[in-house]
């Protein structure tokens, strides 16, 4: 249906003589005041071959024909107002009129090009609206340099705003944290209407800029939530329906993905929420993103995976048959982080020992907890495989553990839900156990425990007896330790490095075989306290130390971890969201 617009004013009294067509819409206009403004309606007209031609059709108009409509009020001379929701849409259609200077004074680029200048370019509010704009006008909105300019304005604008909130935050610091959250930056939840390639140069240029890398953060965690919102829920465990059901959605949200990845700080990455780290890595994998992707988010995770809880491991399996768990990702992340430890060791090329008293040591024994209690938690997933369960034992060193309850807790998990295990695959799995690493209360459980191999129940015995003897003997391993300072006497045929390396191994085995002697001495203690106890207790009926077993091997641990609470939309400050009271309208 074609709709016919006529316009009146200053040749009310005149009828049209030329019909204008945008996007199906017909305007009956007058040539005079088109042809004395637009550079194109009058090279149309001048180039038609019929002298008295009485329609025109023009395609692509950008903007449409509300724009055009508009652009035809300029022409007449009929008031209307230029704001920043319409300035993009009329500038873009001034530049496609070729309303300029060469055909009247103060034409509609000129106009709308003051505007721009005097009140877009003055506020990061006003920017971010324009640009948004944008999105429906390219590429003429490129030619003309409109996302350039409001790009530019809305980074120079949010280091302005940087500048004043700093004051802001040195007066909340004394302040309570509900006041604190108010000082954040307003214009955060403001960059989550952009599209991502705009949204993507903003941040590039606001870290050009300067702006702070917690406030860029900031950002990113918001958009995220705002553009990939919905995404898993009701489908994490259903492998099936992981993905969207309309391809341009998932390829869209599969872009802005990689896109926030790319954008993601490259130095002080501690800023970045570890929760939101895993929440981008679970939606990579369900999205099936770039390797790429997925490895970076799988970087940044190993370099803070000593204080990873234990429900961020918990990654859901996207692939049909395979586990309930992403046992793949999670051993990939251990192997990042033992990469970056020995990365750290071998930078130190001094003679000072490390050992188990160093920052890194200090980090692989809180990772080696953490996969203890991870193993204990996937071992009674009955699709999980003897290899990948293997896989995630072995990569750790022997050092990362100081005893191996936690290993033997989760080894017997797994034994008691795959019962079909053969012999062999049972003392595979169970050679991982080391009877001299193991408590008290373990040991007191294993030698009970008819799910280990025959071998391994031989050799907690013998474990224990060894002990015993010790114990009663005084030794406590001083044999063990004299042993230990003999052999690590570096040889003279060797090389500097290699003394080092083998002085800095021994050192570790030391320090490690002092950290079980302290465990031990606990243990003694608290069995000598049991005793003078169960003396005093003349009916016999109390437990003792040695008849009283941990109730907990074998029971799975779920840890609950708070939960990320939506931040509250800050108040925005009057002066950086207002730009210039002028109205800026057109006769």
């Amino acid at each position: 249906m074609v709709i016919k617009i006529e316009r009146e004013g200053i040749f009310s009294d005149v009828a049209g003589d030329v019909t204008i067509v945008v996007d199906g819409d017909s305007f009956l206009l007058h040539k005079f005041p088109l042809v004395s403004r637009s550079g194109k309606i009058r090279k149309m007209v001048a180039d038609a071959k019929d002298p008295n031609i009485s329609k025109l059709e023009l395609f692509n108009f950008p903007g449409g024909p509300q724009t055009f409509e508009l652009a035809m009020k300029f022409c007449y001379g009929m008031n209307f107002e230029i704001t920043s929701a319409n300035v993009a849409r009329l500038r873009c259609a001034a530049e496609y009129l070729e309303m300029t200077e060469d055909y009247r004074d103060e034409n509609l680029i000129e106009r709308t090009e003051i505007y721009l200048d005097e009140v877009v370019v003055q506020s990061l509010e006003k920017a971010v609206e324009v640009l948004s704009t944008c999105e429906m006008l390219l590429p003429i909105a490129e030619d003309v340099g409109i996302p350039s300019r409001c790009v530019e304005a809305i980074a120079m604008n949010a280091c302005k705003e940087q500048l004043v909130s700093g004051l802001s935050r040195l007066e909340c610091d004394s302040e309570s944290t509900e006041l604190k959250s108010v000082c954040l930056e307003w214009w955060v939840e403001d960059l989550s209407v952009l599209r991502i390639d705009f949204y993507q140069r903003v941040i590039c240029a606001m870290g050009r800029m300067g702006v702070r890398p917690d406030s860029i953060v900031a950002s990113l965690v918001h958009y995220a939530q705002e553009s990939l919102k919905g995404i898993g829920k009701c489908q994490i465990w259903n492998p099936a329906r992981t993905k969207p059901t309309s391809g341009m959605v998932e390829n869209d949200q599969k872009s802005i993905l990689e896109t926030l990845v790319c954008l993601m700080p490259t130095e002080n990455s501690s800023l970045i929420p570890l929760s939101f780290l895993f929440g981008m890595l679970r939606i990579a994998i369900m999205m099936d993103a770039t390797i790429a992707c997925k490895l970076e988010l799988e970087r940044r995770v190993s370099l803070r995976l000593e204080t990873v809880s234990l429900d961020d491991l918990l990654i859901p399996s996207v692939q049909n048959g395979d586990s309930l768990f992403d046992v793949d990702t999670i051993h990939r992340i251990l192997v990042n982080f033992l990469q970056r430890i020995e990365n750290e060791e071998n930078e130190d090329c001094g003679y000072e020992s490390e050992g188990l008293g160093s920052s890194s040591h200090g980090s692989l024994l809180k990772v080696g907890r953490l996969m203890d209690a991870y193993l204990a938690e996937i071992a009674p997933d009955p699709y999980l495989s003897l290899q990948k369960f293997i896989a995630i034992i072995e990569i750790l060193p022997d050092y990362a553990r100081i005893i191996d309850d936690g290993l033997y807790r989760a080894i017997d998990i797994y034994l008691k839900a795959h019962s079909m295990l053969t012999e062999n695959e049972c003392k595979k799995l169970c050679k991982f156990i080391d009877c001299q690493k193991l408590s008290q209360e373990a040991c007191n459980h294993a030698a009970q425990n008819d799910r280990l191999p025959v071998k391994m129940a031989v050799q907690v015995l013998y474990s224990e007896q060894l002990r015993l003897r010790n114990a009663l003997s005084g030794n406590s391993g001083d044999g063990f330790l004299s042993q230990k300072i003999s052999s690590g006497v570096p040889s003279a045929a060797m090389s500097p490095r290699d003394n080092y390396a083998s002085l800095r191994r021994e050192n570790r085995e030391l320090k490690l075989e002092i950290s079980r002697m302290r465990v031990r001495l606990s243990e003694l203690e608290k069995e000598q306290m049991y005793m003078k106890q169960g003396m005093i207790d003349k009916s016999g009926n109390g437990k003792t130390f040695l008849t009283s077993l941990s109730k907990g091997i074998g029971r799975i641990g779920i840890f609950s971890g708070p939960a990320g609470g939506k931040r509250q939309k800050s108040v925005r400050k009057s002066q950086a969201k207002n730009g210039r009271s002028r109205r800026h309208s057109v006769s």
